[in-house]
């Protein structure tokens, strides 16, 4: 069971994704859903505005290399960890 954070990531990503209909988990592989820099920039932007995070343009760079949506999750939750 994904708690509210992996779901809510999960949200942004699917409102962007190219998903033909599949269920999108913490394991989906992030090239499969065609999300290409603009999308994945969109992305960033809602998240660093829901969670009151910032994403330096060089974090940015180092997200390009995420494998999965588990990956971008935990990012994410690193980013709030240190906020508080």
């Amino acid at each position: 069971m994904a708690d509210q954070l992996t779901t809510e990531i999960i949200e942004k990503i699917k409102a962007h994704a190219e998903t033909g209909g599949e269920e999108i988990t913490t394991s989906t592989d992030l090239n499969t859903l065609g999300i290409h820099s603009l999308e994945l920039t969109e992305i960033i932007f809602d998240l660093e505005e829901k969670y009151g995070i910032e994403i330096e343009m060089n974090t940015v760079d180092a997200w390009s290399n995420l494998k999965n949506v588990g990956d971008m999750v935990e990012a994410v939750r690193e980013l709030i960890a240190k906020k508080a």
